[in-house]
């Protein structure tokens, strides 16, 4: 018993983790360039990993996979990054959480049979609930942040229907994989950042340990606690804990960000926490009548915010 409850402690702070992460993007693109920033994250965690990994190094299937995986993840973080800097840290976790639905529909390898009607139900409350977020106030057009957090779910229900696929031809080991993927990411960022070297250089400690509470914290350090926590406990129990990421990303944006929500929008943030547990339910109990398949990440059906 304690052992379970200390593996839902870490998969809890983990999702706590990712959700606080909106937030601390957000503030960090208020003192550096996004691509900066960008360039920062995947640069400390790239050092982090190869500490990490010395002596291991990646196969040469791991190299391949990574280096291509590493640049969907690079436009997964462009995309959230300029998004959250342009609308909410709360909207930018919400809309985000999309993924959890999308990705079923991208990834249909494996022979399983098509999706029950119930999925297309949730994802269609999904929609809606998006629409309301969307709307603030009213009938409005949508902020720009909204719409480039709504880009950035479906990339990264790609990028993660993608990593099923190629991860399940080829044994790969996390670490060595994610250790490529930001290597991969520091040097797509790097021409951009050296045009603002002077900037990232002359950076407060406060916008540092930002950068490093995002390399360190929400990338390294939630993807190793994720990969041990869910070999600790079951599927559906993980998916639960970690499904809360957009809960926490409300929360922390509320209470740290002093980010307000009006009616109509905290209809829509509501609606889309039902939706997505919804849509994730139907969805695992689909995959679990249906012949077996390996997950789109090795991991329950939340999608990872880190590099």
């Amino acid at each position: 018993m304690l052992d379970a409850r200390r593996t839902d402690m870490v998969l809890l702070l983990v999702a706590i983790v990712w959700g606080s992460s909106y937030l601390a993007a957000k503030t960090a693109t208020v003192a550096l360039p996004v691509l900066v920033v960008l360039f920062a994250r995947y640069a400390i965690s790239a050092l982090a990993c190869g500490l990490l990994v010395a002596g291991r190094r990646p196969t040469g299937a791991e190299a391949r996979i990574g280096a291509l995986l590493g640049v969907t993840q690079a436009a997964v973080l462009v995309l959230e990054t300029y998004g959250v800097a342009h609308t909410s840290a709360a909207n930018a976790g919400l809309i985000i959480s999309l993924t959890i639905v999308l990705t079923p529909m991208l990834d249909r390898a494996g022979g399983r049979g098509p999706l029950p009607p119930a999925f297309f139900v949730a994802a269609g409350v999904c929609v809606l609930a998006v629409g309301l977020l969307m709307s603030g106030t009213g009938l409005r057009a949508p902020r720009s942040g909204d719409l480039l957090m709504l880009a950035a779910a479906v990339v990264r229900a790609g990028h993660v229907a993608l990593l099923g696929r190629l991860t399940a031809r080829h044994p790969v080991r996390p670490l060595q994989l994610t250790a490529v993927q930001t290597a991969v990411g520091t040097v797509l960022f790097l021409p951009p950042a050296l045009a603002e070297a002077d900037a990232l250089a002359g950076s407060g400690a406060v916008t540092w340990a930002r950068l490093a509470y995002l390399a360190l914290f929400c990338s390294v350090f939630a993807f190793l606690a994720q990969t041990w926590a869910v070999r600790r406990t079951s599927a559906s129990r993980a998916s639960l804990l970690l499904g809360t990421e957009p809960i926490w990303a409300v929360a922390v944006g509320i209470g740290l960000g002093g980010e307000r929500f009006t009616a109509l929008a905290g209809l829509g943030a509501a609606l889309l926490v039902a939706g997505t547990y919804w849509g994730q339910a139907v969805e695992r109990a689909h995959r679990t009548t249906e012949p077996p398949n390996v997950r789109e990440d090795g991991c329950p059906s939340t999608t990872p915010t880190a590099a």
